[in-house]
């Protein structure tokens, strides 16, 4: 006996429930198309919550001495999302948690003309300024500072209060679908027609979209595969960026958010710090850059070992023996360009129903969305009447994935 199934419709159907597929809800929500976006697991659980929260606009890339395109593109974002934070930008981030409203750069003493040169330059004025030890943040004051201290126009936001805040309003349209729980239905030509979703108590059901966004980061390689079609070789290749990030629970009173500049001086600083609450008080210290690149090639106690040393001598005043260290994998990832480079600007390409999507960096996002927005004007996508709302008709069967917990508060 064939199973009967009911048919759901929308306009668009997102795939992802991180920063960037939330990030789209959110907007394409404000211009009136119907929406639904599905996620395997927890919300923001991939990347999302694995990023440090650092909005920053694009100084970082250029450390060589050199504006690059990457450094460019990037340069207005900052300001772009102190507006939503203002509830005057794309998407209205008011009460969403700040967690430093600056961030800084510091260089050690003997590269300290070289930059100061650099930084001087027309190009960056405005971007950064060279601080007094008066000006130091609270967990530089008073300390033995060599070489010079920065502050730049990034800032840095608590990842789940962020992803609370895309979520809050529009949370009956998000839902929890497995990935074994979807198929996807071409016509004979190979043209993707529709979605058909399996519920736990195996009800299936129909779904069809105008279009079907695919912003499930690392994902997006396997939806590709799923529902490309006769369009699957013809769509973008992925790369990933593989991290071994660390972190530690310490004891320091003040809280640290800053890029060290490393003896080599290159685009990627030796380390980038940010502190996040611990939920006791507390702080978990949260470590990226050059450490996480190279660590790849060592095991998590090499990593976390490593990460000890690095921090002993670059911080001689804080005490790290009493400090709780963990240490994960995970891929950045993006689309894979010719030369194999980091893509300077997000990500977008369209291929019948289908747009795949990478924002490629946190603080990218809002540049994903005006990428996606115009794309869909430029296709003519316009909301349709669909009667019965699509969240509506799927909530019977399927449940609110949750927002995943950072990785320092999982852990035993």
């Amino acid at each position: 006996m064939q199973q009967t199934r009911s048919t759901v419709t929308t306009d668009i159907v997102i795939f992802g429930g991180g920063i960037a597929g939330l990030w789209l809800l959110n907007r394409l929500q404000q211009q009136g198309l119907d929406v639904i976006l599905l996620e395997s697991a927890g919300l923001g659980g991939g990347q999302s919550l694995a990023s440090q929260g650092i909005i920053h606009g694009g100084l970082k890339y250029a450390l060589n001495g050199v504006l690059s395109p990457a450094s460019s593109a990037i340069a207005g974002m900052p300001e772009r999302w102190r507006r939503c934070l203002q509830g005057e930008g794309d998407v209205d981030l008011r009460g969403c948690q700040v967690l430093a409203p600056h961030y800084f750069m510091w260089s050690g003493g003997g590269y300290r003309s070289r930059l100061k040169s650099f930084l001087g330059s027309k190009a960056l004025r405005g971007r950064i300024d060279a601080l007094t030890p008066a000006q130091y943040p609270a967990f530089f004051r008073n300390q033995p500072l060599e070489g010079a201290l920065y502050q730049l126009t990034d800032f840095v936001l608590d990842t789940p209060s962020l992803l609370g805040h895309l979520v809050a309003p529009h949370r009956a349209r998000i839902f929890q679908v497995p990935a074994q729980a979807v198929t996807a239905a071409h016509s004979e030509s190979g043209a993707l027609q529709h979605l058909v979703l399996t519920s736990a108590l195996g009800e299936l059901l129909t779904l069809q979209a105008q279009r079907y966004i695919l912003a499930a980061g690392e994902g997006n390689a396997d939806l590709i595969t799923l529902l490309g079609g006769a369009e699957r070789d013809s769509l973008p290749a992925m790369q990933t960026r593989p991290l071994h990030m660390v972190y530690l629970q310490v004891t320091a009173p003040d809280p640290a958010f800053v890029h060290c500049i490393g003896d080599s001086f290159g685009m990627t600083p030796r380390l980038t710090i940010t502190s996040h609450p611990d939920g006791a008080g507390g702080w978990v210290w949260y470590l990226g850059g050059e450490i996480a690149e190279s660590g790849m090639q060592r095991s998590p106690q090499e990593q976390q070992a490593e990460a000890a040393r690095q921090l002993a001598a670059t911080f001689p005043w804080v005490d790290f023996s009493g400090a709780r260290w963990g240490s994960f994998f995970i891929n950045r990832a993006e689309p894979r360009l010719s030369n194999l480079q980091r893509p300077d600007t997000a990500y977008l390409e369209a291929s019948g129903p289908l747009l795949v999507t990478w924002p490629t960096k946190l603080t990218l996002t809002p540049d994903l969305g005006d990428s996606v927005c115009a794309e869909l004007a430029r296709q003519g996508i316009s909301p349709l009447a669909h009667g019965h709302p699509a969240g509506a008709a799927l909530a019977p069967h399927f449940p609110y994935p949750g927002i995943a917990t950072p990785r320092w508060e999982a852990a035993p």
